[in-house]
């Protein structure tokens, strides 16, 4: 088997880092663009709350978009800085994979600038959510556990270590390290399964992961219900199952599909990738498992790194045999690289953003616009209320935005982890809900009437759009009777 294996190439240092620095650039440039995102929102609120987990999610990216948030002043900015950082990795890795794998200088490079123009890598990177430090979660596992079925040794160790901090950013990670082991059972090399560095690395990463895995116990493993809900269809990025296939022709861009389809094929057929021919097993296994859980398409970007690694080379190869092909190559990967950020980055002006379809293909570039609005609004109703009553607000990110633009508002939401802060004060008589239809809160409040309406000022029909501001009185059963119903996972 050792003679077989791809020999390793030197990494291109200078021209992996300039296209990493490039891609940085450019999303640093755009980190200003249109607005807050409802899970940035999100994740600055419950981060001030430092807990072993979460109920939708493990806490490091809370933790660490709180702490941004604020040491930088609640600038938007500095909070997008270590997502827009996570995405040039993504880059720079991917470049490495294609080392590991063999590739000459210009095809890591061209591996690097394929992973910089996919849209899933521009659009996670432009955001400080768990997706893209989820993207370089994979990236990072992927290229270690290549150097360790090679090398095996103190690899696993590193291995080990990259797997445990990965769960403590999401939970994903746990698909594809069963997905890799699968593949090694499968497709080998089987003789791993013997070595004790990589029973250290599994006990490291175990270890690591412990603290929130105990939350997640005791709390009653509540993200297994929010993936039921999540399955059922109760996220906004939630897509039906029949899009998920169609979805990975766009996740990198439909004009670079051959290149990883080309890397799928090599890893399984080349007898010099042998060594990683679990990378194959695990990409279609992967897919019947997220399609059979009801998972959201994006669950499988993280293997496309390895993918485009493993295709560079040959796809350099096939563009070298003629000028046109080099030319088409040139102009696919150019071509992606303006429909991403067109797309996915906040290029086009925000008043003319409803009469282009980057909402209807993007759904986040939407969830970016109106909130200080929304919390002026909330917070003018409020103002002309007498005595003392709070705000109720029916989803996490409206009761971010109140936070971040009117933190002395006292807003309560039973939000996913936003309930575990408990309801208003048993003696709180009145409420302004924003969020809630008319026919729900009826059932809740003995009185309710509609004071304002939601306007995001550029007509965006998003999830918050014309949505109805109340003022409610009299809570049935007290706030105490009332909370366990107002809980909502999704």
């Amino acid at each position: 088997m050792t003679g077989r294996v791809a020999g390793r190439r030197p990494p291109a240092w200078r021209l992996l880092g300039g296209v990493a620095a490039l891609f940085l650039v450019v999303l640093l440039v755009a980190a200003a663009g249109y607005g807050y995102h409802r899970d940035e929102l999100y994740f600055r609120l419950i981060g001030g709350h430092p807990a072993f987990g979460y109920v939708d999610q493990p806490p490091l990216v809370p933790l660490l978009d709180h702490a941004v948030d604020a040491v930088s002043g609640h600038s938007l900015v500095w909070l997008r800085v270590p997502a827009a950082l996570a995405g040039a990795l993504v880059v720079l890795v991917t470049g490495l994979l294609a080392a590991e794998f063999g590739a000459e200088p210009a095809a890591q490079g061209l591996a690097a600038a394929c992973a910089g123009v996919a849209a899933i890598v521009v659009s996670a990177a432009h955001l400080a959510t768990t997706t893209v430090f989820d993207l370089l979660a994979w990236a990072v596992l992927s290229w270690l556990v290549v150097r360790a079925l090679r090398d095996d040794g103190p690899t696993w160790s590193f291995v080990g270590i990259a797997a445990g901090v990965s769960l403590q950013i999401k939970t994903l990670p746990v698909f594809l390290l069963f997905a890799l082991a699968v593949g090694v059972l499968v497709a080998g090399p089987r003789r791993v399964f013997a070595s004790r560095w990589l029973w250290a690395g599994a006990a490291i990463a175990l270890a690591l992961w412990a603290p929130n895995l105990v939350w997640q116990a005791t709390h009653g493993w509540p993200q297994l219900r929010l993936s039921s809900s999540i399955a059922a269809g109760d996220s906004g990025s939630s897509e039906p199952r029949i899009a998920f296939v169609p979805f990975q022709l766009v996740l990198v861009s439909p004009l670079l599909v051959p290149v990883w389809v080309t890397g799928l094929v090599r890893l399984w057929r080349d007898p010099r990738l042998a060594t990683w021919r679990a990378l194959a097993v695990a990409y279609p296994l992967l897919a019947v498992v997220f399609l059979a859980v009801g998972g959201k398409p994006y669950y499988l970007c993280g293997l496309y790194p390895v993918l485009l690694a493993a295709g560079c080379e040959p796809t350099l190869r096939w563009a070298r045999r003629a000028r046109s092909r080099g030319a088409l190559l040139v102009a696919a990967v150019a071509l992606s690289a303006a429909v991403s950020a067109v797309l996915m980055l906040p290029v086009v002006p925000v008043g003319t953003l409803p009469s282009t379809p980057v909402v209807a293909v993007n759904y986040d570039a939407g969830e970016t616009v109106g909130w200080p609005r929304l919390a002026a609004t909330v917070a003018g109703v409020l103002d002309a209320q007498p005595g003392r009553p709070v705000v109720l607000a029916a989803n996490y990110g409206e009761a971010g935005a109140l936070a971040r633009y009117r933190p002395r508002v006292p807003v309560y939401s039973g939000h996913n982890s936003l309930w575990d802060l408990g309801p208003p004060p048993a003696d709180t008589t009145a409420a302004v809900v924003v969020g809630y239809r008319a026919a729900t809160l009826r059932g809740w409040f003995a009185s309710c009437r509609r004071a304002a309406t939601v306007d995001d000022g550029v007509d965006l029909d998003n999830d918050e759009q014309d949505g109805p501001v109340f003022v409610c009185t009299g809570p049935r059963d007290g706030w105490t009777g009332l909370w366990p119903r107002l809980r909502r996972l999704g």
